[in-house]
């Protein structure tokens, strides 16, 4: 089993940037495929970026080119850099793990373990 916590989140004005941070204890990551997901005010959560055990990574369209994800196996942690952020953004942001490492799912009830969460406001 593994525990998952989000850090990185805050307020950032239109076009600027975050980098998100989810520390892993209990395993390493390197055994599970990874998410990111948000979920914003009176809507569902939906999948923002993924990456496997290769390290293929994989983004929902209104992300690509801004957002990107990684893995640092060594500190156990993964990251989401967010740049040119937009107000549509703005949501909760949690992390994700899926033991079935080989895929990259967009899918919620695919994940087992799950942060907490953490808040990012855009601005306009």
């Amino acid at each position: 089993q593994v525990q998952l916590s989000e850090s990185g989140g805050g307020l950032v004005q239109a076009g600027g940037s975050l980098r998100l941070s989810c520390a892993a204890s209990g395993r390493t990551l390197s055994r599970y495929a990874m998410g990111w997901f948000r979920q914003a005010p009176g809507k569902e959560r939906e999948f923002v970026a993924g990456i496997n055990w290769s390290h293929s990574t994989y983004y929902t369209d209104s992300v690509k080119g801004r957002f990107t994800i990684s893995t640092d196996n060594v500190k156990s942690t993964l990251y989401l850099q967010m740049d040119s952020l937009k107000p549509e953004d703005t949501a909760v942001y949690y992390c994700a793990a899926d033991l079935y490492m080989y895929r990259i799912s967009t899918t919620v009830g695919d994940y087992d373990y799950w942060g907490q969460g953490t808040q990012v406001i855009v601005s306009s």
